[in-house]
Protein backbone atom coordinates (compact mmCIF):
# COMPACT_ATOMS: atom_id res chain seq x y z
CA UNK A 1 0.00 0.00 0.00
CA UNK A 2 1.32 3.45 -0.94
CA UNK A 3 1.68 5.92 1.93
CA UNK A 4 2.35 9.63 2.13
CA UNK A 5 3.30 11.67 5.19
CA UNK A 6 0.61 14.08 6.36
CA UNK A 7 1.54 16.25 9.32
CA UNK A 8 -1.11 17.13 11.89
CA UNK A 9 -1.73 18.93 15.17
CA UNK A 10 -4.45 17.58 17.45
CA UNK A 11 -6.11 19.41 20.33
CA UNK A 12 -6.02 17.67 23.69
CA UNK A 13 -8.65 14.94 23.70
CA UNK A 14 -9.06 14.85 19.92
CA UNK A 15 -8.94 11.49 18.17
CA UNK A 16 -6.38 11.21 15.39
CA UNK A 17 -7.81 9.70 12.16
CA UNK A 18 -7.30 5.98 11.97
CA UNK A 19 -7.61 3.27 9.33
CA UNK A 20 -9.67 0.50 10.92
CA UNK A 21 -8.45 -2.29 8.59
CA UNK A 22 -5.31 -2.91 6.54
CA UNK A 23 -7.21 -2.45 3.27
CA UNK A 24 -9.25 0.60 4.28
CA UNK A 25 -9.14 3.51 1.82
CA UNK A 26 -10.64 5.96 4.30
CA UNK A 27 -9.48 6.90 7.78
CA UNK A 28 -12.25 7.55 10.30
CA UNK A 29 -12.51 11.03 11.79
CA UNK A 30 -14.22 11.77 15.08
CA UNK A 31 -16.21 14.63 16.55
CA UNK A 32 -14.39 16.93 18.95
CA UNK A 33 -17.06 18.00 21.43
CA UNK A 34 -15.38 18.01 24.87
CA UNK A 35 -18.02 20.38 26.27
CA UNK A 36 -20.94 18.13 25.37
CA UNK A 37 -22.86 16.89 22.35
CA UNK A 38 -24.60 18.24 19.25
CA UNK A 39 -28.08 17.17 18.21
CA UNK A 40 -28.94 17.55 14.53
CA UNK A 41 -32.69 17.77 14.01
CA UNK A 42 -34.25 15.83 11.15
CA UNK A 43 -33.76 17.79 7.94
CA UNK A 44 -31.11 20.11 9.45
CA UNK A 45 -27.33 20.27 9.25
CA UNK A 46 -24.44 21.23 11.54
CA UNK A 47 -20.71 21.84 11.28
CA UNK A 48 -18.91 19.45 13.62
CA UNK A 49 -15.33 20.15 14.76
CA UNK A 50 -12.71 17.38 14.80
CA UNK A 51 -9.96 19.08 16.83
CA UNK A 52 -7.37 18.14 14.17
CA UNK A 53 -5.40 20.44 11.83
CA UNK A 54 -3.44 19.15 8.81
CA UNK A 55 -0.49 20.06 6.63
CA UNK A 56 -1.33 18.32 3.38
CA UNK A 57 1.56 17.97 0.92
CA UNK A 58 1.40 20.03 -2.29
CA UNK A 59 -0.24 18.05 -5.07
CA UNK A 60 -2.70 16.31 -2.71
CA UNK A 61 -6.06 16.97 -1.09
CA UNK A 62 -8.09 15.41 1.69
CA UNK A 63 -11.55 14.30 0.58
CA UNK A 64 -14.21 14.11 3.29
CA UNK A 65 -16.76 11.34 2.75
CA UNK A 66 -19.71 9.92 4.69
CA UNK A 67 -19.52 6.81 6.83
CA UNK A 68 -21.77 4.21 5.24
CA UNK A 69 -23.10 2.93 8.57
CA UNK A 70 -24.30 6.37 9.68
CA UNK A 71 -25.95 6.93 6.32
CA UNK A 72 -27.63 3.51 6.09
CA UNK A 73 -28.82 3.32 9.70
CA UNK A 74 -29.57 6.97 10.52
CA UNK A 75 -29.65 9.03 7.33
CA UNK A 76 -26.58 11.02 8.45
CA UNK A 77 -24.28 12.07 5.61
CA UNK A 78 -21.72 14.70 4.66
CA UNK A 79 -23.59 17.64 3.13
CA UNK A 80 -20.93 18.66 0.59
CA UNK A 81 -19.73 15.18 -0.21
CA UNK A 82 -17.02 14.76 -1.08
CA UNK A 83 -15.70 17.77 0.74
CA UNK A 84 -12.26 18.98 -0.34
CA UNK A 85 -9.53 20.16 2.02
CA UNK A 86 -6.86 21.95 -0.03
CA UNK A 87 -3.13 21.61 0.61
CA UNK A 88 -2.80 25.29 1.58
CA UNK A 89 -5.53 25.18 4.27
CA UNK A 90 -4.23 25.10 7.85
CA UNK A 91 -7.45 25.48 9.83
CA UNK A 92 -9.30 22.83 11.79
CA UNK A 93 -11.00 20.08 9.83
CA UNK A 94 -14.74 20.50 10.37
CA UNK A 95 -17.36 18.17 8.95
CA UNK A 96 -20.70 19.45 7.64
CA UNK A 97 -23.21 16.74 8.52
CA UNK A 98 -26.85 16.67 7.45
CA UNK A 99 -29.61 14.59 8.98
CA UNK A 100 -31.71 13.17 6.16
CA UNK A 101 -33.43 10.80 8.58
CA UNK A 102 -36.81 11.29 10.23
CA UNK A 103 -35.51 11.51 13.83
CA UNK A 104 -33.13 13.88 15.60
CA UNK A 105 -29.60 12.49 15.83
CA UNK A 106 -27.12 13.20 18.63
CA UNK A 107 -23.36 13.30 18.08
CA UNK A 108 -21.16 12.83 21.14
CA UNK A 109 -17.52 13.65 21.79
CA UNK A 110 -15.23 11.24 19.89
CA UNK A 111 -18.05 9.63 17.84
CA UNK A 112 -16.86 8.57 14.38
CA UNK A 113 -18.62 10.95 12.00
CA UNK A 114 -16.92 10.74 8.58
CA UNK A 115 -13.91 9.37 6.78
CA UNK A 116 -11.07 11.06 4.92
CA UNK A 117 -9.23 10.00 1.79
CA UNK A 118 -5.86 11.38 0.69
CA UNK A 119 -5.98 11.93 -3.05
CA UNK A 120 -3.60 13.33 -5.68
CA UNK A 121 -4.64 16.53 -7.42
CA UNK A 122 -4.12 17.40 -11.07
CA UNK A 123 -4.76 21.02 -11.98
CA UNK A 124 -6.03 21.78 -15.47
CA UNK A 125 -4.61 24.20 -17.98
CA UNK A 126 -7.82 25.80 -19.32
CA UNK A 127 -7.43 26.68 -23.01
CA UNK A 128 -9.97 28.79 -24.90
CA UNK A 129 -10.95 27.49 -28.36
CA UNK A 130 -13.53 28.49 -30.98
CA UNK A 131 -15.18 25.04 -31.24
CA UNK A 132 -15.25 21.73 -29.36
CA UNK A 133 -14.96 18.31 -30.99
CA UNK A 134 -18.18 16.52 -31.97
CA UNK A 135 -19.45 13.40 -30.15
CA UNK A 136 -22.43 11.08 -30.61
CA UNK A 137 -24.04 12.49 -27.44
CA UNK A 138 -23.35 16.09 -28.29
CA UNK A 139 -25.04 18.53 -25.93
CA UNK A 140 -27.78 16.14 -24.74
CA UNK A 141 -27.91 16.54 -20.98
CA UNK A 142 -29.34 14.95 -17.84
CA UNK A 143 -30.97 11.57 -18.46
CA UNK A 144 -30.24 11.64 -22.18
CA UNK A 145 -28.55 8.21 -22.17
CA UNK A 146 -31.09 6.49 -19.91
CA UNK A 147 -34.57 5.05 -20.35
CA UNK A 148 -37.19 7.53 -21.58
Amino acid sequence: MNKIDVKYVALEGAVVPEYKTAGAAGADVCAYLPEGCVTIAAGKFAMIPTGVFYEIPDGYEIQVRPRSGLAAKNGITVLNTPGTIDSDYRGELKIILINLGDKDFTINHNDRIAQIIISPVIQAQFNPVQNLSETERGSSGFGSTGVV
